[in-house]
């Protein structure tokens, strides 16, 4: 018994039409709330590299700064202290980077488009309006966590320097989570 092309074709094609039926079934069930997600976090050496190039472009400016990297919930996982950097840098830099996970948000976008809400929330644990906090995001949009920086003289500075560090990362974090 020889197998025809034309079985195989016509076999090709109903493979393909049928798993092209059951993709959008298959993204309204991941979408429309199974009982059980998938979710994307960073690896510890893609945080690492974070920190490191935030402290490392600060460090070319002439500063000393303290770079946190947290995860999407804002637990930390890498914080990279530079050698001088006060140690009150520490505290800071994990509070502004839980501060722009937990909102979802850059901390100096927050600042600027909710005036006061330093006044009313900045006495919660754990948050800090201030500048230099940044959400980390795939290239999908998808937020898998933030990093903050602390210790230069100016959260404008601390901002470009956490910037800096996803920079250095951005070629892994475009394809992440696809």
């Amino acid at each position: 018994m020889s197998i025809q092309p034309r079985s195989i074709a016509k076999a090709a094609a109903g493979l393909l039409a049928g798993s092209l039926v059951s993709l959008p079934a298959t993204a309204q069930d991941d979408a429309g709330g199974g009982d059980f997600m998938e979710v994307t976090r960073m690896s510890m050496e893609i945080s690492r590299d974070i920190a490191e190039g935030a402290v490392e472009a600060c460090r070319e400016k002439g500063y000393q700064v303290t770079a946190a990297v947290v995860d999407r919930e804002g637990n930390p996982q890498v914080v990279m202290r530079d050698v001088y950097a006060p140690e009150v840098s520490y505290r800071i830099a994990k509070e502004k980077a839980f501060t722009a996970v937990s909102f979802s948000v850059d901390t100096h976008q927050l600042i600027q488009n909710r005036e006061g809400v330093g006044a009313t929330l900045n006495h919660m644990d754990d948050l800090l309006f201030a500048d230099g906090g940044l959400i980390v995001e795939t290239g999908g949009g998808q937020i898998v966590g933030a990093v903050g920086v602390s210790g230069a003289p100016g959260g404008d500075i601390d901002r470009s320097c956490a910037q800096a560090g996803i920079d250095a990362v951005s070629d892994r974090l475009q394809f992440g989570g696809m």
